[in-house]
């Protein structure tokens, strides 16, 4: 905002130059100090000082951000964050807006996570693919802690109250302090060469970045990744992710569900099992039912031989009394039509010509003569008469 320096500002107009030109000038960086005059709001949101022994300024960060943090901070609090310096308009306070934080002295741990996190995903080793199922009913489970540990308790107590029948083989080792990655992944290796589980829960309970460090070195995931049974991890809190999380098979939130996830619950499979039993009951019934159902209807079909033959003669005699008719009706307009046919005949036979006193002549040839005007005086002529005939000879032509 480009500022008149003959012009009246308003105060509004000053802070809101003030704000760009801040916002402007400063990047995100981060910040370390103190908290001081922490505030939690009803909305969510906080709002605290960050001092160190010469300086202090004031921070708010929103719900929207805060509620992602693991950890509640508090007065006296060593934090490191990552804000953007600006300007409140409202009452012309230069303020932090919080987008990240961290517990001061952690910056390095974390780069070292992302490091890794970067360096084994670029290998494959967090790939989907690679990841195997757990088995449904495992013979025997493996458990990879401390023997000091509440998580191993919680997890005992849990695999009993599920699977109690289920064999549990300890391999115990520290989880936390100097070199217990190593110990940690010698484990884990131990429980593979010896395969006599069907599943591994590599498990502690919640604590701090430090605390589950162990979780995050390099010879862990190796050997997690390299492990011929499938591997649960079940490491911290909900709200803790490890490396190890990353790389096994399944990342279970608590060892407690870790423990719920290799093991299915007896009293559900009861249940199921219930289920299944009145499912195969019903099933047997309908089919039963149907089975006699079908036997009626076949049943009621089934006709004696003896029953049949008296059936089927009783349809041959309808059956031979239908042709007899047929035939007769058949007969009788055969009858009829030759009776007409005969008369017809009748009326064409020439010998009912001659009858009424007519004659017919031929010649020697055998042709009729129909006329005299080719006749030839002596010629031998035939006559036949309705009754008889006679041979002539032609004397005189008329």
């Amino acid at each position: 905002m480009a500022v008149d320096n003959n012009r009246v500002l308003s105060v509004r107009e000053l802070n809101l130059a003030a704000k760009q030109l801040i916002e402007g000038g400063l990047p995100l960086l981060w910040v370390r100090g103190e908290i001081s005059n922490f505030v939690s709001a009803a909305s969510g949101h906080w709002y605290f000082s960050l001092k160190d022994e010469a300086a202090q300024v004031r921070c708010v960060m929103f719900r929207h951000k805060s509620q992602y943090l693991d950890f509640k901070p508090a007065n006296g609090s060593q934090v490191e964050v990552l804000a953007l310096a600006s300007l409140y308009e409202a009452r012309g306070d230069f303020q932090l807006t919080l987008e990240k934080m961290r517990p001061a002295g952690l910056g390095a741990l974390f780069e070292a996570f992302e490091r890794l996190k970067r360096k084994l995903g670029d290998e494959g080793l967090f790939e989907g693919e690679r990841k195997r199922d757990l088995p449904l009913l495992p013979k025997q489970i493996g458990i990879v802690t401390s023997l000091q540990a509440a998580a191993l308790r919680d997890v005992l107590r849990t695999l009993s109250n599920r699977m109690p029948n289920v064999p549990v083989v300890l391999y115990p080792t520290p989880v936390q302090g100097e070199g217990a990655g190593q110990k940690i992944a010698s484990a884990i290796r131990s429980a593979s060469e010896r395969a006599d589980c069907d599943v591994l829960i590599v498990c502690r309970g919640g604590g701090s970045i430090e605390d589950l460090w162990a979780f995050n070195e390099e010879v862990v995931a190796r050997a997690i990744a390299s492990s011929h049974i499938p591997v649960v991890s079940g490491v911290g809190h909900e709200t803790d992710f490890t490396i190890a999380d990353f790389v096994a098979d399944l990342r279970a939130a608590t060892p407690t569900a870790a423990a719920q996830a290799v093991v299915p619950d007896r009293q559900e499979w009861r249940q199921r099992l219930a289920q299944i039993r009145q499912h195969l009951v019903r099933a047997a019934t309908r089919r039963f039912e149907q089975a006699m159902q079908q036997l009626d209807f076949t049943q009621r079909r089934l006709v004696h031989p003896e029953q049949r033959i008296q059936l089927q003669s009783e349809r041959l005699g309808a059956v031979r009394q239908r042709w007899q008719v047929g035939m007769r009706r058949i007969l009788e307009q055969r009858m009829v039509r030759l009776a007409s046919m005969r008369q017809h005949l009748q009326h064409l036979n020439p010998d009912q010509v001659l009858a009424r006193g007519y004659s017919l002549v031929r010649d020697a040839q055998g042709n009729i003569i129909s006329g005299s005007e080719r006749l030839a005086l002596g010629a031998s002529l035939d006559i036949t008469f309705a009754q008889g005939g006679a041979g002539v000879v032609v004397q005189e032509k008329r």
